[in-house]
């Protein structure tokens, strides 16, 4: 029997292509990310470029605007609050590292700027990559805030496989980095938040325990005779 036409909703058929190209951009995005973390050397490397690209190339074809992504002024010093409650949170972390002798500070402020300010940078891709790209192709898939929060924070912790630090502070932080993110639309405090929570963990939580905060392949190739301390960040390395 022939559907007739007039019973499709209009706009019906262009939703659901919509839809589904959202959900192919998440999934290429996604799946070039994964083949990085777990792909290696030094077949890593090209992938990286591959993934940068990828990401780079979409959002500009899926441009979202500055406001939408939280790359503006407005509601900055509203939502500075969260990174203050970062660095509330690492110096506490600080203070029982250093009870228990795991503080690794050894030249104060000029040393965590020397050894990592690149992470510091990668924060704030990393904090891109979650709201930006993420998070707001999930919102048109899951109109629920809460569960599209949920569901990036989900993605965002499953990239820090296996390590169980990792995915265990990545699943907090990425849900509260959404929600803030969706209240307030501003991306640089979390930028940030995440750096000062990042560095917190390099610094108070021995190598031998995170792997150097590695994810990936990278964990499970960890050899703690062959690292040296820190020197992995210079490079970009997880």
């Amino acid at each position: 029997m022939a559907v007739d036409d007039a019973a499709t909703p209009p706009g019906t058929e262009k939703a659901v292509r919509s839809r589904r190209r959202v959900f192919t951009e998440i999934a290429i995005a996604y799946g070039l990310i994964l083949l990085v973390i777990w792909a290696p050397r030094p077949v890593q490397r090209w992938l990286w470029w591959v993934a940068a690209a990828s990401v780079v190339i979409l959002t500009i074809v899926s441009w979202d605007g500055l406001e939408a992504m939280g790359l503006r002024r407005k509601n900055f010093f509203r939502s500075l609050w969260i990174t203050g409650v970062a660095l509330v949170v690492a110096l506490i972390a600080a203070l029982i590292a250093a009870h228990f002798h795991t503080l690794r500070l050894r030249g104060g402020l000029a040393w965590v700027i020397e050894n990592f300010w690149l992470y510091a940078v990668w924060s704030g891709v990393q904090q891109f990559l979650l709201q930006c790209f993420f998070l707001l192709r999930i919102l048109r898939l899951i109109p629920d805030k809460r569960l599209a929060a949920f569901t990036a924070a989900g993605l965002f912790a499953l990239a820090h496989l296996p390590n169980p630090i990792l995915v265990s502070a990545t699943i907090v932080w990425g849900m509260v980095a959404c929600l803030v993110f969706l209240r307030y639309r501003n991306l640089y405090p979390l930028a940030l938040a995440h750096a000062v929570l990042g560095i917190m963990i390099a610094v108070t939580i021995p190598g031998t325990v995170d792997h150097n905060m590695r994810v990936g392949r990278g964990y499970l190739m960890y050899n703690p005779h062959r690292v040296y301390e820190h020197s992995h960040w210079r490079h970009g390395e997880r």
